[in-house]
């Protein structure tokens, strides 16, 4: 019995707790973001659980369905039920489960980097820049900062990934 503890508390010590198996003290998934010096609104609300390997930084965030919306003026964004990839302060790399539509075609996005006030989202063969500011406010599925009750206009976007950087 002492052995299964010991194993258990090895386990929970390489990684937290699902935010919504953890007691009400544990950070959010937001509050996750923001000690890596991200702004929250790279997130859509909704995550009702996740999982973080604090050694190298691999994450899962959970939605109960995939989640999509439009940004104003400009992209459709669509996460998976699961998303993944690795955290490190500014950065975030090989994510899989989020899409953006650029034109006709949807594009995974495969790292987000902080720089300063901007962000820089690459889709691989491209990135955009985005100024911080856009992003204080997580967008809501469905409906994205278009939403009855957002407090929050975004900004008028142009379409930077269609030019490469």
């Amino acid at each position: 019995m002492s052995n299964l503890l010991i194993l258990i508390a090895s386990f929970l010590f390489l990684f937290n707790l699902p935010s919504s198996l953890a007691d009400s003290d544990s950070p959010t998934a937001y509050s996750i973001l923001q000690s890596y010096n991200f702004p929250v609104g790279i997130l859509p609300k909704g995550v009702v659980s996740y999982d973080l390997d604090t050694t190298t930084g691999k994450f899962h965030a959970y939605f109960n369905d995939s989640c999509k919306f439009n940004l104003v003026g400009s992209y459709q964004l669509n996460y998976k039920s699961t998303i993944s990839g690795y955290i490190s302060e500014n950065k975030l790399t090989k994510l899989t489960g989020v899409k953006v539509k650029v034109l006709f075609l949807w594009l995974n996005i495969v790292e987000v980097i902080r720089n300063g006030d901007e962000m820089e989202f690459s889709v691989g063969i491209t990135s955009a820049n985005f100024a911080i500011q856009e992003f204080l406010e997580s967008p809501q599925c469905g409906c994205g900062f278009e939403c009855k009750d957002s407090k929050f206009d975004m900004f008028e976007r142009k379409s930077p990934f269609v030019a490469s950087s």
